[in-house]
């Protein structure tokens, strides 16, 4: 299955480029008298954000706000922007912000823009004879060493208690892997879309993200925003929570047209917008203010945790240096926002 689609997740070589910046950086000039200035820089995911930017919900639900969308690329871009005092909020990857957190930068997560489902999985041929994670033992698994994919299938086989080193783990880039598996050098790889598609022409799943994530094992795309930016605008980022819960549900309720709606962010047919905004999973804000997410400010969820577990992962990868305890990551989520009156 050949899909258009737009890749998101940050790998470790692009976020590391970030974290050689200052966090220090030059203030958003907001009136005094006049509406506030708020800088949003978003990726072309479809998630809630990308639907109200696409249904103008900034436009027509802000209340004395002036909103500046920026589009980036990539997760290093919104880092060295929100660095350098250029926007005010931004979606990064869970690594990324596992990655900061760990070197101390003040950034804070107030949203989860989507958890990692479907759109990334496990895949293996279908004359392999693997049927579970169990049987992937002696055989040879490709993966992008320090992706999410990475930190998932390594995760996984520490919770099914299968040490690593029983399997051959190979380390592919998605073009690379996809020639192997044509070439028949590998039996499976954990991957993600487009490569997971044309993989699936001969193989099938045996894992996902999105089952991954059940067991707490979370990947994400993450919204953070400046510490400076809390302090002055609570109530503007109060606002911005409930437009994007707003845009959750109307995905929730009106999927069709909320496809429709996206197909030109997106550059892709209806039917392929519906596509993709299916392999993620869209949260509410009373969903992440739970015990399984960002929880509330008496009490942090379980993404601290998951953050943890990740910066662990990094440090093992060499990416970085050291892990803090998990009160550095629990004081890291604002939760504030989540709470709607």
């Amino acid at each position: 299955m050949k899909k258009k689609y737009v890749r998101w997740i940050v790998t470790i070589a692009t976020m590391l480029a970030f974290f050689a910046l200052s966090a220090c950086g030059n203030t958003a000039s907001n009136s005094e008298d006049g509406p506030v200035k708020f800088r949003i820089g978003y990726q072309v995911i479809p998630n809630a954000e990308l639907l109200a930017k696409a249904t103008n919900m900034f436009e027509e639900k802000f209340d004395n706000v002036e909103v500046e969308l920026l589009q980036f690329e990539a997760a290093v871009d919104v880092n060295t922007a929100m660095a350098a005092g250029e926007i005010d909020v931004g979606l990064i990857g869970s690594s990324s912000v596992a990655s900061g957190i760990a070197q101390g930068l003040s950034n804070q997560v107030i949203w989860l823009h989507d958890v990692i489902g479907d759109n990334e999985a496990l895949v293996v041929k279908k004359d392999s004879g693997i049927k579970s994670l169990e049987d992937a033992v002696g055989k040879k698994i490709a993966v992008s060493f320090g992706s999410t994919t990475h930190y998932s299938l390594l995760s996984a086989l520490k919770l099914k208690g299968i040490d690593e080193k029983e399997i051959t783990i190979l380390d592919m880039k998605p073009a690379d892997m996809l020639a192997a598996w044509k070439q028949g050098q590998i039996d499976g790889g954990y991957v993600w879309y487009p490569t997971l598609g044309e993989m699936l022409e001969d193989g099938e799943i045996i894992l996902t993200s999105r089952e991954l994530a059940e067991d707490g094992i979370i990947t994400a795309d993450v919204g953070i925003a400046t510490t400076e930016f809390i302090e002055k605008h609570p109530e503007v980022l109060k606002q911005y929570i409930k437009i994007l819960d707003e845009a959750v549900e109307y995905y929730r309720t009106s999927t069709d047209e909320a496809a429709e709606a996206l197909t030109g962010e997106l550059n892709v047919s209806k039917e392929d917008a519906r596509f993709f905004m299916d392999q993620l999973i869209w949260l509410n804000a009373e969903e992440q203010a739970s015990e399984e997410y960002l929880g509330t400010e008496d009490k942090k969820g379980k993404f601290a945790e998951a953050l943890k577990n990740t910066a662990d992962f990094l440090k093992t990868q060499n990416a970085i240096e050291s892990v803090p305890e998990l009160e550095a990551f629990e004081e890291a989520i604002a939760p504030e926002f989540l709470k709607q009156d």
